[in-house]
């Protein structure tokens, strides 16, 4: 029995830019990386490459012109009501300013206490000291000041959202509810700028007689005027690349990372499982904040990483088999050996909650390369497929 179970490498790689061959860069630094280190490449070890430098590398960038263009063609009345936007500079805040120039008058609606993702403006103890409920409540900008007495400020940037967003805006109307219906208040053209509710928040508006609705994913899902795009999620996972231009989540993710299978399989003789990842889906529990701002953890990847995990609890039987006469080890290997392929249900699988395996590893991958200046935009994962009988 091995004495090592799972392992994350972060791999790194040198600086990707537009139109290099990322399958063969990969494949090479990650053979290169296994010699120079002295481990060895495995059957089922897995490659995580981030979302950022596959985009990057296919040219998949759209400048803020270029985006205003498509929502002028969508919203041709002028004016638009924006629904339950993220808080952010990097996410949406250039995404506000074609608006802008697309348009000339917007409507915002923000949810609260907190955005989709947890991005914080309130506090629950706020708003149970004033008596607002944020299900029930609407409130105009006037009512939210006069409430709380002061903007609606992200604790951990600082950043006043109210301030901010209208500096982007022109003569912006800002509106706080969680009810997206409340926006038909002001206009009929929508767009909903949420992320994983979406398609409800959609479905609501249309339902209630909303005119023209749109979603962030029905943004750029073709180009305009020369620019990137993505034909499933749009503007969903764009983030800022420069001052005038965004970087859109990759397309042809399916081809790339069966490409960069068959190039290592070529290199190694070893089938590795191959992944895009973006965003991990946790939550920090000090902030409360979810990471997940992409549409997606895990935006394409191979086959034998599709599904969800199905795992015996192991404190379980250990504690249940602790008093027999036989070996525990002996006794416990036997039944992972022998567990059924879905064990979800039963009682040997309690606390082990089935995620599918692709959100897993890809937010172990955004764990190990971080957002910042550690230089391994590629995770090698080995081991994670063992077992305790293995």
């Amino acid at each position: 029995m091995r004495t090592i179970g799972t392992q994350a490498k972060g791999i790194r790689l040198p600086i990707i830019r537009k139109g290099d061959d990322l399958v063969e860069i990969v494949a090479k630094a990650v053979v290169e990386s296994s010699r120079i280190e002295g481990y060895s490449l495995n059957d089922k070890d897995v490659l995580g490459i981030t979302e950022a430098v596959v985009a990057r590398a296919q040219g998949n960038y759209a400048t803020i012109d270029q985006i205003a263009s498509d929502f002028a063609a969508k919203y041709p009345d002028g004016e638009v009501g924006v629904v339950f936007p993220i808080l952010s500079r990097n996410r949406f805040a250039m995404l506000l300013e074609a608006i802008a120039r697309a348009v000339s008058k917007v409507y915002l609606l923000l949810s609260y206490p907190a955005d989709e993702v947890g991005n914080p403006i309130l506090t629950w103890d706020e708003l149970d000291e004033k008596g607002i409920d944020p299900y029930r409540h609407t409130l105009t900008e006037e009512e939210f000041y006069r409430y709380f007495g002061h903007g609606a400020i992200h604790p951990y940037t600082g950043i006043d959202y109210i301030k901010y967003y209208k500096e982007l805006l022109k003569d912006a109307t800002i509106i706080f509810s969680n009810d997206p219906r409340k926006i038909l208040n002001y206009t009929s053209h929508v767009l909903a700028a949420d992320i994983h509710t979406r398609f409800r928040t959609k479905r609501l508006l249309k339902k209630a007689g909303a005119e023209t609705v749109y979603g962030l994913d029905d943004i750029l899902t073709q180009p305009v005027d020369g620019s990137g795009f993505h034909p499933q999620y749009g503007l969903l996972g764009s983030n800022r690349a420069s001052e005038n231009t965004v970087k859109l989540f990759p397309r042809d993710g399916d081809i790339f990372v069966r490409n960069l299978q068959q190039r290592l399989k070529e290199l190694t003789g070893k089938k590795l499982e191959i992944m895009i990842y973006g965003d991990g889906a946790f939550r920090d529990p000090v902030s409360g904040i979810w990471e997940l701002a992409d549409p997606v953890v895990a935006p394409a990847y191979t086959e034998g990483l599709d599904g969800t995990t199905s795992e015996v609890k192991l404190k379980y039987l250990v504690d249940n088999m602790q008093n027999q006469d036989d070996s525990i080890e002996d006794s416990i290997r036997d039944i992972i050996r022998s567990k059924e392929n879905n064990i979800t249900g039963k009682m040997i699988s309690q606390g082990t909650t089935p995620r599918r395996i692709a959100d897993l590893l890809g937010s172990l991958c955004d764990l190990v390369s971080g957002s910042g200046d550690k230089g391994t935009p590629v995770v090698l994962i080995q081991g994670y497929f063992d077992h305790y009988a293995c």
